[in-house]
């Protein structure tokens, strides 16, 4: 399910590799790398919470390995390429300025920035055009990283980025301005997944961190191939609701990544189903059955959504000390009914 703040997602991911652990089963975790935009904004940190989270949390959620620097600094190189190429070279690709559409990027949620007009300095300091800037995770080559296979793949898919169009309508590629042998060099440890614990002890792998808005949501093939080779079972984890997130794991990256998974567990929350219920923001803690039966409406469709992919998921219900034992027999009857 999805909510404003997040319900909880990792945190069962990491709990049920913990839960795995604790009976005997070879299992890791498989997560996501935090950005600092949730950190530092509504959200908060992305590394668990409670007893179900992975360690070191304050390293982990604070630009930890420098993977988002590395993709950061391949992003605007490319950007800066591209500007260099229409000052400098007399712009020898014949690129439109009004037709770029690669942006800067930084991970740092700063919307003054957004849209902005660069250039501005005179001859010596490029050519006026407007441009802005996206946050780190939302960048395309957060997402190719995570798609890619090997070394040389994560190349050619940064070839392969369109950048804007010559002033006769053609299509112009990060190839064309040779980006791609420097913008994979810059992320030449980036590639590689990052091994860190849970609180009891369990290893836990966190590569990349695509948002599932603008992209797939998921963390790298890469990490979740190594899972694999590693363990019995890796639980990880699919950005924002079944209608969304699972859909873009299950259509994007098992098709790319060659993964077939075997079960599915939908994260719901008796705050969430109050909030899909009509609750206010300063109701989501407070007791309302008939409102929790309300938004129930949502969590069926994620059901659904699921059984559409041939799963019949597991509802993991992740309990806050607000849930009242009513209501929390409420959502486990109706999830009994659909099976």
């Amino acid at each position: 399910m999805i909510m404003p703040a997040g319900e909880g997602k990792t945190t069962v991911s990491i709990g049920l590799s913990d839960g795995l652990n604790k009976i005997g089963k070879k299992a890791i975790v498989v997560l996501r790398e935090p950005s600092l935009g949730p950190v530092f904004g509504m959200k908060g940190g992305a590394a668990g919470g409670g007893y179900s989270q992975v360690i070191p949390m304050v390293d982990i959620n604070l630009h930890f390995t420098g993977d988002f620097a590395a993709i950061e600094k391949a992003n605007n190189l490319l950007a800066a390429l591209i500007d260099n190429n229409i000052q400098n070279t007399r712009n020898s690709l014949n690129i439109d300025p009004r037709t770029v559409v690669w942006k800067r990027v930084m991970d740092m949620n700063d919307r003054a920035l957004r849209h902005i007009i660069i250039g501005i300095g005179g001859t010596a300091n490029g050519i006026p055009r407007e441009d802005g800037f996206n946050i780190t995770p939302a960048s395309e080559v957060m997402a190719i990283l995570c798609l890619s296979k090997d070394f040389d793949d994560l190349k050619n898919r940064l070839g392969n980025i369109f950048v804007g169009f010559t002033f006769d309508k053609k299509p112009v590629f990060a190839r064309d301005l040779k980006a791609q042998g420097a913008m994979a060099l810059l992320m030449k440890d980036a590639i590689l997944p990052n091994l860190v614990q849970t609180l009891e002890g369990n290893p836990a792998i966190l590569h990349g961190g695509p948002f599932a808005n603008i992209a797939q949501g998921t963390n790298s093939i890469i990490a979740t191939k190594t899972g694999l080779s590693l363990a019995d079972y890796v639980v990880t984890e699919a950005g924002f609701g079944a209608d969304l997130g699972a859909e873009k794991f299950l259509d994007i990256k098992c098709p790319y990544g060659g993964l077939k998974p075997r079960a599915i567990v939908l994260v719901a929350t008796i705050r969430a189903l109050r909030h899909h219920g009509g609750a206010k923001k300063e109701e989501y803690n407070t007791a309302n059955p008939e409102i929790v039966e309300k938004g129930f409406e949502n969590l069926e469709k994620h059901i659904e959504n699921c059984k559409k992919f041939g799963f019949i998921p597991v509802v993991a219900l992740n309990r806050f000390h607000t849930d009242t034992p009513e209501e929390c027999a409420l959502v486990q009857e109706k999830c009994a009914r659909l099976g």
